[in-house]
């Protein structure tokens, strides 16, 4: 009878340690998501061509072993290079992935053309491997988005609606509770990290609308702000006190022409544009450090969308440091990548940066040391063209 008690007693420890190891292995996971588009490409003459859908993939990335990231899952689910590489992101508790898919592809005559689309992939990463978990209808060609720092709110612009979709999060439960009206396209949208305002770029009018929140209520301001040409992609600093913008200059492709990265004060009543820095040709995508210390903008640099034989042409794009110091920000440092740089990410620690480059189908691998960035010279091969990456909320 003791043997037997013995030995129940050592099945039921060894049970709830098995528990705990999995759970501990589940929250101590570092995933980023990339979006993987195989539809979309350019001929010599830098003309879209646009191929039949139905190999677009959604890859999730498990990125602890720095050097080393590993594919967990890669999910068949329809991903769009058409606008900012900022259409993802993973909730703050790493349980869910929210994924827009901005164009959808149709037949037309003996080809195909994009046109908008209106679907929100929610994915369960709670699962072994991750599996989608529903598919909500937001506004139409939904592009940038993103999830509060507390998890249980989420914008996502709406390019073809001129508007910001409100999504509530509550565990696995993910659906539309507003739509504010900006009256303007919107190609992204971030918050600040108290959660009580938000940010929207708007593309054409190269201007950052501001927004109230309170709770699930999300009001636009009617406050914008002029920042550079073209703006398709914004962060804020961790510590709220700046937000960048990049400023593409050329409606979302390269013309050869320096572009800027806009600073905007957001301690100012109101806040301001205090700043622009140039970068180089064509930034997309951008990002932040979770240290604060640097922002990092991607330059397509002529390295897609363009005649080939154009005086701009490039086969590779590049990485532009920026050093973050208070309220001034200058250009450090340039690295060169693949092609047609989309997506960026940073290391939840910062000394590691992951990019994605669509043309060359593959994740730069850079080490981060303070301001300096350098590639190790490794890369993730995936099984697609890379067009947006996103790690978690923070």
């Amino acid at each position: 009878m003791r043997r037997s008690c013995s030995t129940h007693l050592t099945a039921a420890l060894l049970l709830v340690g098995a528990l705990a190891l999995a759970f501990a292995s589940r929250a101590s996971a570092q995933l980023m998501l990339v979006g993987n588009d195989e539809k979309v490409g350019w001929d010599d003459a830098g003309k879209v061509v646009v191929r039949a859908p139905g190999k677009d993939t959604i890859s999730i990335v498990d990125i602890a072993n720095r050097e080393a990231p590993r594919i967990v899952a890669s999910l068949p689910l329809m991903n769009s290079v058409f606008g900012p590489p900022t259409n993802l992101q993973i909730t703050p508790d790493g349980t869910l992935a929210l994924v827009a898919n901005s164009m959808d592809v149709v037949q037309d005559g003996g080809g195909f053309k994009a046109v908008p689309d209106t679907k929100l992939y929610v994915i369960d990463l709670t699962t072994s491997p991750p599996a989608l978990l529903t598919t909500v209808e937001v506004g139409k060609q939904p592009s940038g988005l993103a999830i509060n720092r507390q998890g249980t709110l989420a914008l996502v612009a709406n390019r073809a609606d001129n508007s910001i979709s409100v999504l509530s999060i509550q565990g696995k439960t993910v659906k539309v509770v507003d739509t504010v009206v900006i009256g303007e396209q919107v190609a992204a949208v971030v918050f600040t990290p108290d959660g009580r305002r938000a940010l929207a770029a708007k593309f054409p009018n190269h201007k950052v609308a501001m927004l109230e929140v309170n709770g699930e209520k999300v009001t636009y301001t009617k406050y914008d702000m002029p920042v550079g040409l073209w703006p398709y992609n914004i962060d804020v600093t961790p510590d709220g006190r700046l937000a960048l913008t990049a400023d593409n200059g050329n409606a979302g492709g390269s013309d050869g022409h320096v572009d800027t990265v806009s600073v905007i004060d957001l301690e100012a009543s109101p806040p301001r544009v205090i700043d622009r820095v140039v970068v180089g040709d064509a930034p997309e995508g951008l990002a932040i450090s979770p240290t604060g210390e640097i922002a990092v903008a991607i330059l397509l640099n002529g390295s897609a969308g363009v005649a080939k034989n154009a005086w701009f042409a490039n086969k590779a794009g590049k990485v532009v440091v920026l050093k973050i110091d208070g309220k001034k920000v200058t250009k450090v440092g340039e690295v060169e990548v693949g092609g047609l740089p989309e997506g960026v990410v940073f290391s939840p620690d910062g000394k590691y940066l992951y990019v994605g480059n669509y043309t060359d189908r593959d994740v730069s691998i850079l080490r981060v040391d303070g301001t300096k960035v350098t590639d190790t010279g490794k890369r993730l091969s995936l099984p697609g063209q890379p067009a947006s990456m996103r790690g978690a909320a923070r």
